[in-house]
C-alpha cells in the first residue's frame, strides 16, 4: 500500500458563546482537515487544530508544513507509522498539530485495513469511557449557574473547572459551585498557567476544602523548577501538567524531577496518538498517570483522543469536550462515538468510524 495524495481543507467551527480561560478568550476556530489517500482506495482522516498561545501554530503555517509533508509522504507506506514520524521530525522542529493532522489519518486507515476501531488498534483496554465538561471563567454566580445545568440538565459527573486570573474570585466560584451541585460531583481546576507558587499554594488549600481533586498547570509552562518545588510542598491533591508537556523529552523531564502526579496530553501538543502512547508509556512507569484533553477540535480529533483514552489503562479521565460548545457539535461527521449523559461510548466501526464527505 502506497500514499498516492494528500488533500486539505480548511473547516470553520461556531461556538455557541465565547469560552473564557486565564490568557485568553476563544470565540471561534479554524481547523485544517486532511485526507491522505492510497493507491488500494482506503483513505484517512486526520486534523490539525493549532491553537497559537500553546502550540506556536496557526491554520496556514500549518498549511505550509502540511505541504512539505505531503512530499515526503507520496510513496511511503501509510502503515510506516514510525518512519513517516522521522521523515516529518527531520523536516520541521515542533509543529505538533501539523504532525498529528497526519498521524491521525495513519491511524484511521491502519484501523480500515485491519477491520478493526481505533481503540482497539491501539490498545484496547475499554469501549467506553467518562468524560468531563469545562466550565469557562465567568462571574462566579454564572459559573455556578452553568454546573448546576451541566448536572442535573446535561448528565455530567465530573467538571473542569477554569481559574488561575484571580485567586479570590477562583475561590468564591468553587465554593458556589460545590454548594450548587452538592458533594458527589467530582471537581478539577485548570488554571491555564496563572498562578506564581505562592498564589498556587494558597489557593489549593481554599481548593482542597471544597473537594477539589486535582489542579491543572499552575504555574507558566516553561517552569518546571517551580512545578516540582509546588509538589513538594503540597499534599491531598493530584497536581497535573498540561502546557508544560509537549513532548515525550518534556514528560520525561517532568518524571526525573518528580513535577507532576498527571499529565494531560493533548493530540495537538504532541503530534498525535503514536507519541502520546509513547508518553503515556513513560509516565505509567513513573507511577504518573494521565488525561486525555483537546484543544478547539472537530469530531475528528475529537474521536482520536477518546479513542486513545478508551485504548489505555493508565489514562484514567477524559477532557475531551470541547465540540459540545459548537452551534454544530457533530461538525457535520455523525458516528465516532454515543454518548449518554457523561458516558461516552466508541463506535465499533473500523477506524475513527466517522462519516466525512471530503
Amino acid at each position: 500500500m502506497k500514499i498516492t495524495d494528500v488533500k486539505m481543507e480548511k473547516f470553520f467551527i461556531e461556538m455557541t458563546e465565547p469560552f473564557k480561560v486565564a490568557f485568553t478568550e476563544v470565540t471561534h476556530s479554524v481547523s485544517l482537515l486532511i485526507k491522505v489517500e492510497t493507491d488500494e482506495g482506503v483513505c484517512g482522516y486526520g486534523e490539525a487544530a493549532p491553537f497559537a498561545p500553546v502550540t506556536g501554530e496557526t491554520v496556514d503555517g500549518c498549511a505550509q508544513v502540511l505541504s512539505m509533508f505531503r512530499t515526503g509522504l507520496i510513496g511511503m507506506n501509510p502503515l510506516d507509522i514510525e518512519k513517516i514520524h522521522v521523515m516529518m521530525d527531520g523536516l520541521v522542529h515542533g509543529n505538533g498539530s501539523a504532525k498529528c493532522a497526519v498521524d491521525i489519518a495513519l491511524h484511521d486507515i491502519m484501523g480500515k485495513v485491519m477491520g478493526q476501531p481505533l481503540y482497539r488498534v491501539l490498545g484496547g483496554y475499554q469501549s467506553q469511557v467518562q468524560n468531563d465538561l469545562t466550565i469557562g471563567i465567568a462571574q462566579p454566580e454564572k459559573m455556578a449557574e452553568t454546573a448546576v445545568d451541566y448536572v442535573k440538565n446535561k448528565g455530567y459527573g465530573i467538571l473542569k473547572i477554569k481559574a488561575g486570573i484571580n485567586v479570590e474570585e477562583d475561590l468564591r466560584a468553587l465554593n458556589l459551585i460545590r454548594q450548587a451541585v452538592g458533594p458527589k460531583v467530582r471537581l478539577r481546576v485548570d488554571a491555564n498557567q496563572g498562578y506564581t507558587v505562592s498564589q498556587a499554594i494558597y489557593a489549593i488549600e481554599g481548593m482542597k476544602k471544597v473537594g477539589v481533586e486535582a489542579v491543572e498547570q499552575c504555574l507558566p509552562d516553561w517552569d518546571m523548577d517551580g512545578a516540582a518545588e509546588l509538589k513538594s510542598k503540597v499534599s491531598g491533591i493530584q497536581l497535573m501538567l498540561d502546557e508544560s508537556i509537549h513532548t515525550v523529552k518534556d514528560a520525561a523531564r517532568a518524571c526525573r524531577m518528580g513535577a507532576a502526579d498527571c499529565f494531560n496530553i493533548k493530540l495537538m501538543k504532541c503530534g498525535g496518538l503514536y507519541r502520546g502512547g509513547q508518553i503515556c508509556t513513560l509516565a505509567e512507569n513513573f507511577g504518573i498517570t494521565c488525561m486525555v484533553g483537546c484543544m478547539m477540535e472537530t469530531k475528528i480529533a475529537i474521536t482520536a483522543g477518546l479513542s486513545l483514552v478508551a485504548s489505555r489503562k493508565n489514562i484514567t479521565e477524559a477532557d475531551c469536550d470541547s465540540f459540545l460548545y459548537y452551534k454544530d457539535a457533530d461538525n457535520g461527521m455523525p458516528g465516532g462515538f454515543t454518548r449518554e449523559g457523561d458516558q461516552f461510548k466508541l463506535s465499533e466501526e473500523p477506524g475513527l468510524g466517522l462519516q466525512i464527505s471530503f
